[in-house]
């Protein structure tokens, strides 16, 4: 893979209002690719200031509106809340605006786009498979009663009953946690632990009616069953997700474990 470094004229590296020195600066290095124009992967070197608060996503800003424009990257929130972000950061899945440089301890910083998505452009990825397999899973309460009349009243639920799902209820479909997955990268039909974890959410929530059907959905070879139980995707998870756990209780109503 070809290097391509790219700097501003001057040596001198400019902050907000300060000059920054050397010793305050990382090198940023950002994959560049454009596989719709036949563009193979190379990588392309800046020297960035930065802050002990400086983040991942405000580094490739930094690049993106001083040295080099033409970088394509997904953002929006800047809070780990949209999930837009998503990139591998020194390897590793992360969201770019929630990952500081000061906690990465390395003053060489490689971003690249996530695996196990069609690449777009730089560190841009497709999402359509992981939002087709969100749909697929039927993420929203199936229940006849659902529908508001002037009659409705509200569902209730214990604190005990909400405890079943609410850890699950976080994901936010960064798409973090099926770029870590293994089973992701040899089968492109595996519904991924994103959606997995999603139809666990339902499943357990006793609002919802429709555990026999999205069993149904899950409940083959490129469902639960695919699965190998690496935990990467647990362990990337921002939120706390934990959709390897989710599996294994999708496993469990399968089994009549779980009720």
């Amino acid at each position: 893979m070809a290097v391509v470094t790219a700097q501003k004229p001057s040596e001198e590296l400019i902050t907000i209002g300060k000059t920054s020195t050397q010793s305050d600066a990382i090198t940023l290095r950002i994959a560049r690719s454009n596989p719709a124009e036949g563009q193979e992967t190379t990588y392309a070197e800046f020297k960035v200031p930065v802050k002990k608060w400086t983040t991942v996503l405000e580094a490739i800003l930094y690049v993106k509106q001083n040295l080099d424009h033409a970088v394509a990257v997904r953002y929006s929130c800047r809070q780990a809340s949209c999930g837009s972000c998503g990139m591998k950061i020194n390897g590793k899945p992360a969201l770019a605006c929630y990952t500081k440089v000061s906690e990465i301890k390395s003053n060489v910083i490689t971003v690249e786009p996530m695996n196990n998505f069609p690449i777009i452009r730089d560190l841009a990825v497709d999402f359509k498979q992981l939002t087709s397999n969100h749909k697929k899973i039927k993420p929203f309460i199936i229940n006849e009663e659902s529908e508001v009349t002037p009659e409705s009243k509200e569902f209730i639920q214990t604190p005990k009953d909400l405890e079943k799902f609410l850890q699950f209820s976080y994901c936010i479909k960064c798409g973090l946690c099926n770029s870590a997955c293994p089973t992701m990268a040899t089968d492109t039909s595996f519904i991924g632990p994103q959606g997995l974890a999603q139809a666990y959410r339902y499943v357990a929530d006793n609002r919802d009616k429709g555990k026999e059907e999205r069993l149904k959905i899950v409940d083959n070879s490129h469902g639960i069953w695919r699965c190998h139980f690496a935990g990467s995707c647990s362990h990337v998870c921002p939120k706390g997700v934990d959709p390897a756990m989710a599996i294994q209780l999708l496993r469990g109503y399968m089994l009549g474990f779980q009720k």
